[in-house]
């Protein structure tokens, strides 16, 4: 990464070029990521899928746009490397809650893990909803604020996948992706492009159905789905607000997703306010059917 690049995207998370790699350093980083650069599929939505080229990503992101885990987790790979932290990249895969004790892996995400001070962290700016702080990867319970997380073992049950040699379960019951399985191999970006093709143009990706903003603060998760506003947080009921104008998501999406949005003309904005209103006819619609059921 050029340090045009990388001084930009630092610029962006409002932080100074840390003199050397430091665990304290790195736990900064993450924080400032997940709060100022978004999750986030607006350019998906639009039908322009930005690539995911780790640099692509970086001036993305310096230009104030955000992205999904591919975009997110591969430039902050990339700019650890840059600022001389030791970074592997693993596939990995999300599973919803019931699917605990599934062992494949689908390779729909992109995980991290980082040596730093003789220890390894499990890092992922990647999730949306993931840890504020990276973790210990080793096996264990741990606490974040009101948030419990898990990590533990994937044994290779010999079952199909062809991942061979474990890996690691990552769980967080508390958010929208509760489980994450990531093998233990090292990948590369190449091993995701056939899987970022499908989820950013596949007409059965949640990505292409759903316009969706999601942020990670020390007490909980901002989630825009559609024109529904959720705000998470540990004891708390989840509250619930309705977009009811095209207005209203342009301030969500620039206030508090921080998504610059000097990129979208009136027809991208036209268009946007559109697939928001179908999604959410959607989800009015899978409401009402479970309430009836």
């Amino acid at each position: 990464m050029t340090p045009e690049i990388s001084d930009g995207y630092l610029r962006r998370l409002g932080f100074a070029r840390p003199p050397r790699p430091t665990a304290e350093a790195l736990f900064a980083l993450q924080r400032a990521h997940l709060e100022r650069i978004p999750y986030e599929n607006v350019d998906i939505q639009l039908g322009r899928p930005p690539g995911i080229d780790p640099e692509l990503s970086a001036r993305r992101f310096a230009a104030g746009r955000g992205g999904y885990c591919f975009h997110l987790n591969g430039a902050f790979a990339l700019l650890l490397e840059t600022l001389g932290y030791e970074v592997t990249r693993h596939l990995g895969g999300v599973l919803g809650a019931g699917d605990r004790e599934r062992r494949d892996v689908s390779g729909d995400h992109l995980a991290l893990k980082v040596r730093v001070e003789g220890e390894e962290f499990f890092v992922d700016a990647g999730l949306g909803d993931g840890p504020y702080e990276p973790l210990p990867l080793r096996a264990g319970t741990y606490r974040q604020g009101g948030f419990t997380y898990e990590l533990a073992p994937l044994e290779d049950g010999g079952d199909g996948d062809g991942g061979g040699g474990g890996g690691w379960r990552y769980v967080n019951d508390g958010g929208p992706c509760p489980v994450v399985n990531f093998r233990s191999a090292p990948a590369v970006t190449a091993d995701f492009q056939a899987e970022h093709l499908r989820l950013s143009t596949s007409p059965d990706s949640g990505f292409v159905r759903t316009l969706a903003l999601l942020r990670r603060d020390a007490k909980g998760i901002d989630v825009l789905r559609g024109r529904v506003l959720s705000r998470i947080e540990p004891g708390e009921e989840t509250s619930e607000r309705v977009l009811d104008t095209p207005e209203e998501l342009w301030a969500v999406m620039g206030g508090l997703f921080g998504r610059e949005l000097d990129d979208l003309t009136p027809v991208d904005r036209a268009a946007l306010w559109a697939a928001a209103c179908r999604s959410h006819e959607a989800w009015l619609a899978d409401r009402a059917g479970s309430a009836v059921g």
